[in-house]
């Protein structure tokens, strides 16, 4: 029998394919300035398993993805199956597909059905690929592209045009839309001149465009809402029917007509809100009837946003009086800045990523890092528009390089005090010229000297952690100044919490036996909004923080229902327990606004790695 000889170090634990594997995470490190606020998180991992961690603790809860994946020009700068997709590769583009297909798969997951939005990067090189990727993967959903200029100088190519810009994809999943801004970005400046001084407030009631806006979905947003049939005036709002009741023979005053939340084609949507939030809405004028049909007769429905409502109360909109049938008349204040819609060719000077992201890093970190980083103002922009009425949104980028995305939040949170939280997610893969030195010195992935080289370790961590301290890494304040839509010194940093987290990989064993709780800790801080102190050892009875408690011991529930009584932010209660009958008794005992979940059969159940599951 052969046998043969190896060293300890290279030695490796493997899994088969399709043996499970469950995720864990692991702190390295946080920054706090931000007082209670929610922390953004980095987490270093394979990105794939990273997303299937992450739909545990937010599927359906993603406002905003932005990634800025691997553009596959064929420069040896991103690794697939471990091999690197060359420029000679006659499968390079399927293989690239395949690869960006599994994680947008997830993504669609992640984001909220009802209201959120996806943005992607990309050159000339996938951009007709990928748009039709996009196409495919979120069936019925507006996909629009961008033009974005981030080097007048041109990139040359001989024999050819020289590139100037880049495309930057939109998907608008349900009701996920843009807000206007004080620019066109067709060029630098406010307004560029354009005679739009008040923007489109009034949006539509009935809800479009996903399966949730169905019907069938939602039985309870499906009700009429009565006019007069002469005047077209508003009689009543009506209560929903029952969910397999024909609308057209629901019975309604004589003289009246049934205004129905339809689709343009006649299908049957729902309302944005409840038919008791319709009444209200009309009562204190922030909902409207629109021009009547001359032929059924019926009028759409409009209503202000909470975005709008806001811009109320803050004085950006004037309330200059009523309609005759009491909806609000708006107008911009004096002095407000003119909004207009954004087009779709931005050319702007913070847009240059050389200027503004590799000078930007630099000053940042003290030294040069990282070749090629987006343009901090860009991505801000990107964001802006479909975060600016969202101030509690949350974003996740999982192709994070440098961290431009969390950067880019954290400017926003501090331009109108915002509470948004970002996600994101790199590994910690080496350079090639940096891998081929290290190899020299006979070093591997895993060595301290060769994961210090890491983009994670080497450029993410540090780069946020000196955005939010305003110091560099060697403990110097940053020297240089925020430039645009905010100005002020880097070196102030920002008022934002930020913690670090390595993925680790955890025996189901373990997990389901309570002896991993340490690993999952992180992930249910995650998952009940990543805000306070987490619960990062098992107790024997229970514990409990700000945001949420976990109860280890059933025997000590009535303990942990009072407890519960003394922490009025609370909002998710983990429940350990293998018995479904001990579990729902504990739910009963819960308040309303408290969310149970049960562990550890939520975590085991809801997502597995390694088994080729998607």
């Amino acid at each position: 029998m052969a046998t043969t000889t190896r060293n300890v170090e290279d030695l490796v634990v493997v899994a088969e394919f399709r043996d499970p594997i469950y995720p864990g995470l692991k702190s390295t490190g946080k920054v706090e300035r931000g007082g209670d606020k929610p922390f953004h998180t980095v987490i270093n991992a394979e990105n794939f398993h990273a997303l299937q961690a992450l739909l545990y603790t937010h599927e359906g809860e993603v406002d905003v993805i932005y990634i800025d994946p691997p553009y596959n020009t064929g420069a040896r700068d991103w690794k697939y199956n471990n091999d690197y997709v060359d420029s000679e590769d006659i499968y390079r583009h399927s293989k690239w597909l395949a690869f960006m297909e599994r994680r947008l798969k997830l993504a669609k997951r992640l984001l909220n059905p009802d209201n959120s939005v996806l943005i992607v990067t990309i050159d000339e090189k996938e951009c007709l690929r990928l748009g039709m990727l996009l196409e495919q993967t979120f069936p019925g959903c507006d996909v629009q592209m961008v033009s974005s200029v981030i080097n007048r100088a041109g990139s040359s190519r001989a024999g050819r045009f020289a590139r100037v810009d880049e495309y930057v994809f939109y998907v608008f999943i349900g009701d996920g839309r843009i807000s206007p801004w004080v620019s066109t970005m067709l060029g630098d400046g406010a307004d560029e001149g354009s005679a739009l001084a008040m923007p489109t407030v009034w949006f539509t009631a009935v809800r479009r465009g996903t399966a949730s806006a169905e019907r069938r979905a939602r039985p309870a947003l499906f009700y009429p809402v009565i006019l007069d049939r002469e005047t077209g005036s508003l009689v009543r709002v009506g209560d929903p029917i029952p969910k397999d009741a024909d609308r057209s023979k629901v019975p309604t005053e004589p003289g009246t007509v049934a205004v129905w939340p339809l689709a343009n084609d006649g299908r049957e949507q729902t309302w944005r809100f409840s038919a008791a939030k319709m009444r209200e809405y009309f009562a204190a004028g922030t909902a409207r009837l629109g021009k009547r049909d001359p032929v059924t007769g019926l009028r759409p429905i409009t209503y202000l946003q909470p975005g709008t409502i806001a811009n109320i109360a803050n004085g950006t909109f004037v309330v200059t009086g009523k309609s005759p049938e009491g909806a609000l008349e708006l107008a911009l204040a004096d002095g407000a800045e003119k909004v207009v819609t954004p087009r779709t060719v931005w050319s702007r000077t913070s847009h240059f990523a050389r200027d503004h992201g590799s000078h930007l890093i630099k000053a940042l970190l003290g030294e040069k890092r990282f070749d090629f980083p987006k343009s901090l103002y860009a991505v801000e922009d990107a964001l802006r528009f479909v975060v600016a009425e969202k101030r509690n949104a949350l974003i996740v980028d999982f192709f994070a390089g440098s961290g431009t995305t969390a950067h880019a939040v954290m400017r926003l949170n501090k331009q109108d005090g915002g509470m948004r939280r970002s996600i994101s997610v790199t590994n910690n893969e080496v350079s090639v010229d940096e891998q081929a030195g290290l190899r020299e010195k006979d070093l591997r992935p895993g060595d301290p000297e060769w994961e210090a080289l890491g983009i994670c370790d080497y450029v993410t961590k540090p780069r946020i952690r000196a955005a939010v301290t305003g110091l560099t890494p060697a403990g110097v304040p940053i020297n240089g100044d925020y430039k645009f839509t905010d100005e002020f010194p880097m070196s102030d940093g920002f008022e934002e919490n930020v913690e670090f987290f390595t993925m680790t990989y955890e025996a189901p064993r373990l997990v389901a036996h309570n002896r991993a709780f340490e690993a999952i800790a992180p992930l249910l801080w995650m998952k009940a909004g990543s805000q306070g102190r987490a619960i990062d050892k098992a107790a024997d009875d229970f514990a409990i923080v700000d945001t949420y408690g976990v109860l280890f011991d059933l025997d000590c529930s009535r303990d942990f229902f009072q407890a519960i009584q003394g922490a009025p932010r609370l909002r998710t209660a983990f429940v350990v327990t293998d018995d479904d009958r001990a579990f729902q008794a504990v739910c009963s005992e819960l308040p309303p606004e408290v969310k149970p979940v049960r562990l550890y059969e939520s975590y085991l159940t809801n997502f597995t790695i390694n088994t080729g599951r998607e």
